[in-house]
């Protein structure tokens, strides 16, 4: 009897060596060692991490890294799918991007089991609708398109042709759209219209601290080699990136964090890094086609000073983002953001850079850049809303000697961008103090706006495609440390009829 049982345990402990599924279904958590992880910072670990995940997200187990590990990754054309809660807290990981096979395959993809569905049977849409007449078996992300109407056709340096007209919004099962992320054209005719159903639970990803080895080839073209996350409702807590070995040639990144199609992501308690400038730009967060997308007590590893870095964030098609208790070098939306708020935060020196929609919030913020915020001029400058700056702090170039403009942009009135450009319709500052103490020669004082059309200076001027002008500014609680009035602009012409209300 003793035999037989010793029989027993011995085949049971070597099935459970030679099958890591099972054993990580007994322990509740899948390891990258029980799948040939060596955890030694030299042998490539890629498809072990890439198999632990497969069995976990099977199972739906949580996966855990060994603590003290170093875990290699190397540049072949392949990608993890994260579907379940992942510990990276204590370990350490390498991805070497020196010789990518495929530049477009990010390491790291997490992603929903629940499968996207394409909607054919709305035709139309209206700004502001509130209902589609269909319904869904969960709430979904939905990303429509209509490649007969073109938008964003950017102008300068880096002009193109523009992009076919896209939208994100939230609905629930019975087609009710989210009010928080209101639909901001008009459809008339869809091209396409895909659901991403919203998880349920939360899926939340901890630690780990990961080095880029950066590449090394001089190719104006973009890396995706970092997480990209493409599932709603997810938690990054915790993580830092670091990047080593960026030398004369290099390419650009597009995100080491990539978050895209999905609504609900936070990333906090996480440091980034401001990649070395190659010509074009080049990002460690990216945020596109998602939305209430939110940044929370982040910091940038490098100077958010560094002139020689580029920004660290970009978006584009997204609504409701958030920085909150953030110290980046910039906040910059390029194709459009529908509500921004930045608080509690330090932005460095390339500042507050957007464009969009609906309500811009900064509050309890120290700006640094050149301006408190440009509205991108290569995009018409336009912003068709409302800003509200309160309780900041404005350090124009850090101290550097600087003119002092709260809202600059360009827009000559003859570039079509594929849409009407507007200026915030009202500026409420509601407590601010601007720190001008290292002004240029013959400063006259901070200007609410910059000139954004040196050619308008009289009614003789014909704008082809006319920019609509802010209506009214409200002002409480202004300092200036230079003790100098503030200006409207150096430019008073254009802004003759903008309300001045002081209270």
């Amino acid at each position: 009897m003793k035999s037989f049982a010793k029989t027993i345990i011995v085949a049971l402990s070597i099935f459970l060596f030679v099958s890591p599924a099972l054993s990580a279904q007994g322990s509740k958590i899948v390891s990258y060692r029980a799948y040939g992880a060596v955890g030694d910072g030299v042998a490539d670990d890629f498809d072990a991490i890439i198999k632990a995940h497969d069995e976990a997200n099977k199972a739906g187990l949580k996966v855990r890294a060994d603590a003290g590990a170093t875990y290699y990754i190397g540049g072949a054309n392949k990608t993890v799918q994260i579907q379940t809660d992942t510990d990276w807290s204590g370990a350490k990981f390498i991805i070497d991007d020196t010789k990518v096979e495929n530049r477009n395959k990010n390491v790291f993809n997490v992603s929903s089991k629940l499968s996207s569905a394409r909607i054919t049977t709305v035709k139309t849409l209206k700004k502001n609708q509130e209902k589609l007449d269909l319904s869904l078996p969960s709430d979904s992300f939905i990303v429509v398109t209509d490649n007969t109407t073109i938008r964003y056709k950017r102008s300068g340096r880096d002009q193109n042709n523009g992009a076919p007209q896209t939208d994100t919004f939230i609905v629930d099962t019975k087609g009710n759209i989210d009010k928080e992320a209101p639909i901001i054209w008009d459809f008339d005719n869809i091209t396409s219209m895909t659901a991403y159903p919203i998880d349920a639970e939360t899926l939340t990803i901890t630690g780990g601290h990961f080095t880029t080895i950066a590449g090394q080839t001089n190719l104006r073209t973009y890396y995706s080699r970092g997480i990209s996350i493409a599932r709603s409702n997810v938690v990054v807590d915790g993580i830092v990136h670091a990047v080593t070995g960026e030398g004369e040639h290099l390419p650009s990144y597009a995100g080491f964090i990539a978050v895209s199609n999905c609504a609900g992501v936070t990333v906090q308690n996480s440091h980034f890094s401001g990649r070395k400038y190659p010509g074009m730009g080049t990002y460690d967060l990216t945020v596109n086609r998602a939305i209430n997308v939110t940044f929370k007590n982040c910091k940038q590893l490098n100077d958010i000073h560094d002139r020689k870095l580029w920004g660290i964030f970009g978006s584009n098609y997204s609504k409701n983002i958030t920085f909150d208790t953030v110290e980046f070098s910039r906040f910059d939306a390029h194709c459009g953001v529908a509500n921004a708020t930045i608080k509690n935060s330090v932005i460095g020196y390339v500042g507050i850079a957007l464009i969009g929609s609906g309500v811009c919030l900064v509050e309890n913020t120290k700006v640094c850049g050149r301006d408190f915020i440009i509205l991108r001029g290569d995009y018409g400058s336009t912003f068709e809303g409302e800003v509200i700056i309160r309780n900041c702090e404005y350090v124009p170039l850090n101290g550097q000697q600087s003119d002092a403009v709260l809202i600059n942009g360009s827009n000559s009135g003859q570039h079509d961008y594929g849409y009407t450009c507007y200026m915030p319709r009202k500026i409420t500052i509601d407590g601010l103090v601007i720190n001008d103490a290292n002004p240029p020669n013959n400063y006259q004082g901070p200007k609410i706006f910059g000139t954004f059309n040196n050619a308008y200076k009289s009614e003789e001027y014909v704008e082809k495609f006319p920019y609509v002008i802010t209506e009214e500014v409200e002002i409480r609680d202004l300092t200036v440390k230079s003790g100098k009035p503030y200006l409207v602009s150096g430019n008073p012409f254009m802004f003759r009829n903008v309300k001045i209300t002081e209270k």
